[in-house]
């Protein structure tokens, strides 16, 4: 089988069975599309004939001579795609050897997630206080970013449905199409309420009709980029000096909740995330922040 049908196949199975979102999919075939160039450069056109050298070999190729020529991130990130692929090829008997199982990624070095001060995030919300329809949508938005952690990817797909505001929750899809329940608190349901009697039913009724929550003045789904856009100007217009992304709501979202004594198991089911271990690292900036308050408050911490 050539590696380009066997790259084929394996997205198909992890896009229709195993159900990985659009976007997820379309990563693996970056990457895979990568490494099968690599293998049409050393002249292997067929699976069966790849060794746990050839992969090695690409993993070096990323790296470069020098060893900066991708992020440790990006190449930890195509060898799981790789190794993901031969994985599948031997569950699906294609191989009888997984070329791939002995090849480790890189090291990571630590990376904390960045969140923003409670004051800062205060601010940001604080500067998309008009009463003009625009800024009435996009408080919305920013404040449900906040109060539930979503991604921005599940905030804009969320429907009018998706909200339970008498009971004080929302819907959310996250990845591979899994759902969780969050709850939404006051300053949240203050502000969708108010675009939702205020602002959407006009929209509405100008384009085809929707059940989107979160609609542009023609009437149409708020796009991904139209929400980063929302997020740099309220964070341009709060004097914010840090840089400001979708996913700084999700870390301040977590850090905040941690900082207030929340359990991490009870944020990493608000987060939506499989693993504790995944949420468990906000513990770190939390106690940073702990360390930074003490070093410059006691009078012989130093």
């Amino acid at each position: 089988m050539t590696p380009e049908a066997a790259v084929a196949g394996y997205l198909q199975h992890v896009g229709i069975e195993r159900g990985l979102a659009a976007n997820t999919v379309a990563a693996y075939r970056r990457d895979l599309a990568a490494y099968t160039a690599f293998l049409a450069e050393r002249g292997i056109d067929d699976v069966g004939a790849v060794t746990s050298p050839d992969i090695a070999a690409f993993s070096q190729h990323l790296r470069g001579a020098d060893g900066t020529a991708m992020r440790a991130s990006s190449v930890g990130r195509m060898l799981s795609s790789v190794r993901g692929l031969h994985r599948f090829l031997v569950e699906d008997r294609v191989l009888e050897a997984d070329p791939a199982g002995d090849v480790k990624p890189p090291k990571l070095g630590l990376r904390l997630p960045k969140a923003i001060s409670v004051d800062d995030m205060s601010a940001l919300l604080a500067a998309v206080s008009a009463d003009e329809p625009v800024a009435l949508r996009d408080r919305a938005l920013l404040e449900l970013l906040y109060a539930t952690g979503a991604r921005i990817g599940e905030a804009v797909a969320l429907d009018v449905d998706d909200l339970a505001a008498e009971d004080g929750v929302v819907k959310l899809a996250g990845k591979g199409g899994k759902e969780r329940i969050v709850p939404i608190g006051s300053f949240a349901r203050d502000a969708v309420g108010a675009y939702l009697s205020r602002v959407r039913p006009d929209w509405a009724s100008r384009g085809a009709s929707t059940p989107a929550l979160f609609l542009g003045p023609r009437g149409g789904r708020v796009s991904r980029q139209t929400a980063w856009l929302v997020i740099r100007a309220a964070a341009e217009k709060a004097g914010l000096e840090k840089a400001v992304s979708p996913h700084t709501f999700r870390h301040s979202f977590a850090t905040h909740l941690l900082a207030g004594g929340a359990d991490v198991r009870v944020v990493q089911e608000l987060l939506g995330h499989s693993s504790v271990a995944t949420t468990q690292i906000y513990t770190l900036v939390t106690a940073d922040t702990l360390r930074d308050m003490y070093l410059t408050s006691h009078p012989r911490a130093r």
